[in-house]
């Protein structure tokens, strides 16, 4: 009984995160492009998004990270489009892993990192939705499996090797659960998960540079310098904002309504 009320207080921070995103950046008048996201607070924000009403949403055209947003696209009934037609993304609303005090993200906990930071670099507007729980000092703090690196298979143990000598001696190749072998991503790439320890993980950017690097990585989960703004749903009904103002990261509290 216990933990179904802690999942609860959690689902219900994830959908109030979501909805109040939604209702900040996606306004009855907009006739725009959006971005979805992937990951578990997701859903929530397509449901607000249907709650709006189909006049409302006829003129929208919505851009999925990966199969799970396209489906909640498709079942939604909403338009389904391609960042091929729409280079240009007028707002992308995604979850993530964890975010730190400057709005840098670790995501790819579900191996859709490459579209998503396609997405969120297309976008005027990149918002990330989360729980309480991804609110954190620095990234590592709570979210302990690492920086998910997508790798072609054919470099996988080379780039395994680099990593370990970057400073990630625990670096692994992410396995599957439900098949044998290891995760393939959309992208029919594998991932590494490698993590860093607290003083790499305070200046994320910088090791991001030093994993791109690396020949056969497809891209990392590291999103620096990309989010305008954070909402993270509280335990208590309240939620936390966090957006630059002029290169500075502000934080306020929205009260419980």
């Amino acid at each position: 009984m216990k933990a179904t009320i802690t999942l609860s207080a959690i689902e219900q921070s994830k959908r109030l995160a979501a909805y109040t995103a939604v209702d900040k950046h996606i306004l009855p008048e907009h006739k725009v492009v959006i971005g979805i996201g992937s990951g578990s607070t997701v859903p929530y924000v397509v449901e607000r998004i249907v709650a709006q009403g189909r006049e409302l949403n006829k003129d929208r055209v919505f851009i999925p990270t990966g199969f799970q947003s396209k489906e909640l696209i498709v079942t939604s009934n909403l338009n389904l489009g391609d960042v091929d037609q729409f280079p240009t993304i007028d707002v992308t609303i995604d979850g993530a892993d964890e975010v730190d005090l400057d709005l840098n993200c670790i995501k790819g906990g579900g191996a859709c990192h490459l579209r998503e930071k396609v997405l969120a670099e297309a976008a005027n507007t990149f918002i990330v939705v989360a729980d309480y729980r991804k609110n954190a000092e620095y990234l590592g703090t709570n979210f302990t499996p690492g920086v998910p690196v997508e790798v072609v298979p054919f470099a996988y143990a080379q780039v395994l090797r680099k990593l370990h000598a970057l400073g990630s001696p625990n670096a692994t190749l992410r396995m599957a659960k439900a098949k044998a072998g290891p995760v393939v991503t959309d992208n029919s790439n594998f991932v590494i998960d490698a993590p860093f320890p607290r003083e790499i993980m305070t200046d994320p950017s910088t090791m991001l540079a030093k994993i791109k690097m690396l020949t056969g990585v497809v891209e990392v989960g590291l999103f620096c310098d990309m989010a305008q703004a954070a909402y993270f749903g509280n335990e208590d009904g309240s939620v936390t904002v966090k957006r630059k103002v002029e290169n500075k990261v502000v934080e306020e509290s929205i009260p419980p309504s």
